[in-house]
C-alpha cells in the first residue's frame, strides 16, 4: 500500500487588460495509483508593482512552474507593463 502526494499545475488563465495570470495548483493524494483526494490552491500574478519612485518592478516569477513563466514572458509585453504601471500610478 503506497500513498503518494503530488503537486501539479491544474489550470492557468490570463485575465483582463493587464494580463493577470491566475494559477491553480492541484495537490493530489493517491493510494496504489487510485486518487483519494484532490485539493486546489489559486494565486494570481500581476506584471509588477511600483517602487517608491513609481517605477515598475517586474514580478519575480523565478519560483513559478516553467509553463507559467513561459506564459508570463509571452503576455507581459512592454506595452502591457507600461499600461499596468500607468494604472497603478493613477490609483
Amino acid at each position: 500500500m503506497a500513498i503518494t502526494k503530488a503537486t501539479e499545475i491544474g489550470q492557468v488563465e490570463v485575465i483582463g487588460q493587464y494580463k493577470h495570470i491566475q494559477v491553480r495548483t492541484d495537490t493530489v493524494i493517491k493510494e496504489d495509483g487510485t486518487e483519494l483526494s484532490r485539493t486546489y490552491h489559486r494565486h494570481v500574478l500581476q506584471p509588477g508593482n511600483l517602487d517608491d519612485s513609481d517605477n515598475l518592478v517586474d514580478t519575480d516569477i523565478s519560483g513559478e512552474d516553467a509553463s507559467v513563466q513561459a506564459i508570463a514572458n509571452a503576455v507581459w509585453t512592454q506595452e502591457v507593463k507600461d499600461a499596468w504601471a500607468a494604472h497603478l500610478a493613477s490609483l
